[in-house]
């Protein structure tokens, strides 16, 4: 008879993932680079803006030459000149002037503001009144105020967003390096478990949770490879396993993590060269007959047949380990979340941490969080939610009204 499992904490398991090593680094074209974790900082090759550039259509001034304008008293100024697109104003303007200038055009010397053109009226072709004051930098972006030459404006482990992307191709960088992507192999076990183009018969079900775990995987930065069905077959799944681990970075097998007669994951983990199993349970609900083994350096995960379980464990375990062999430098034990009211009492077991998936709803300009109330088994209960709240291992239970953290699926 196998030795029921030893459940170790959320926060005990998410330790070992500083135990995995990030994966390698490759460089590729700045088109390429949204959603890549950077490998390197970036440094950038001049001051953005590298010139004083106005934010307004108007008139570039000293400031002082506007001091107590107003529609009662306006100051007037005399135009030296205009500022043209992409051109460098080689003229300079004094006090009581004033030169044309358009949005993102470079301020001639002398000037240190810009005042807007609504606020002015042209008098005549060298002539205009102001009707009212700017302060000196008013309407402009003074030169390095972006970003300083030399200044490191992105950090090694930050995803790039289309704003750091912009920041990239502000540096003058066609080409970034980035850590590759982890490629995770995923494996569906159990006789039970049929292709997506089987009818199933009696006692049998469709292969869902490939496909979960593929979006998922997708999502979390990772490139999902799928190794297909395995029965309940020593050898079979022996065989696939290391194929899998030869071929990916971090493999993931749903079934066969619980203390049945016929599941054969620990087995095969024990018969596998280099393989060590370091979790055998979570306390969490769902998802509690987790595995988690160290094969070489790559994570295996022997994660719960039920869809929801599965998702869950996914969702707060699974994908923190991803992002750090992403190289990813953000927290991912704190995932974002959002506060909602709770809409109804909750009541939970001790010694062991719930995660029950809620539907947001807005009322009365509050949020308020549903609970979704289901066996791990229903993938509805997940089509219907928005999100995940925790319930710790301490709390006997929440009680409704209470403002809680969802955490976004």
């Amino acid at each position: 008879m196998k030795e029921f499992f030893k459940v170790e904490t959320i926060e005990e398991v998410l330790d070992y993932a500083g135990s995995f090593p990030v994966v390698g680094t490759e460089t590729i074209p700045l088109s390429q680079v949204f959603g890549r974790v950077l490998a390197e900082d970036v440094v950038s090759d001049i001051d953005i803006p590298d010139f004083d550039r106005s934010t307004m259509d108007g008139f570039a001034v000293r400031a002082a030459s506007t001091f107590g304008a107003s529609e009662a008293n306006p100051a007037y100024l005399s135009i030296t000149g205009k500022v043209t697109m992409g051109s460098y104003p080689d003229f300079s303007v004094g006090s009581g002037q004033a030169a044309g200038i358009s949005t993102g055009g470079m301020l001639p010397e002398g000037t240190d503001s810009v005042l807007m053109v609504e606020h002015t009226d042209l008098l005549d072709d060298t002539t205009i009144e102001a009707y009212k004051s700017v302060a000196p930098g008013q309407n402009m972006i003074e030169k390095g105020e972006d970003v300083r030459k030399s200044e490191a404006i992105l950090t090694r482990g930050s995803t790039v967003r289309p704003q750091e992307a912009g920041l990239i191709a502000a540096s003058g960088k066609e080409m970034v390096t980035v850590y590759k992507k982890p490629v995770l192999g995923i494996i569906s076990t159990g006789d039970e478990i049929v292709p997506v183009k089987d009818v199933p018969g009696p006692g049998r079900i469709r292969d869902i949770n490939s496909h979960t775990l593929y979006g998922q995987v997708l999502q979390a930065g990772g490139i999902p490879v799928t190794y297909g069905i395995v029965n309940d077959n020593y050898k079979a799944l022996l065989q696939k396993c290391k194929k899998a681990l030869d071929q990916s970075d971090m493999v993931l097998i749903s079934g066969g993590s619980s203390v049945g007669a016929r599941d054969f994951t620990v087995e095969v983990l024990n018969a596998i060269e280099d393989t060590k199993i370091m979790v055998h349970g979570i306390s969490i609900s769902p998802g509690k007959p987790t595995i988690l083994a160290k094969s070489g350096q790559k994570a295996f995960w022997g994660l719960p047949g039920h869809v929801v379980s599965a998702m869950v464990v996914f969702a707060v375990v699974v994908k923190p380990f991803i992002h750090r062999i992403s190289g990813a430098e953000t927290d991912a034990r704190k995932p974002i979340s959002i506060p909602a009211r709770l809409t109804r009492n909750l009541a939970s077991a001790q010694g062991r941490v719930d995660f029950i998936r809620v539907r947001l709803e807005e009322k009365n300009g509050r949020l308020l969080a549903e609970p979704i109330l289901g066996k791990s088994g229903l993938i509805n209960t997940m089509i219907k939610a928005d999100g995940l709240i925790r319930i710790d291992m301490n709390t006997e239970g929440l009680e409704k009204g209470t403002i809680i953290p969802v955490m976004m699926l």
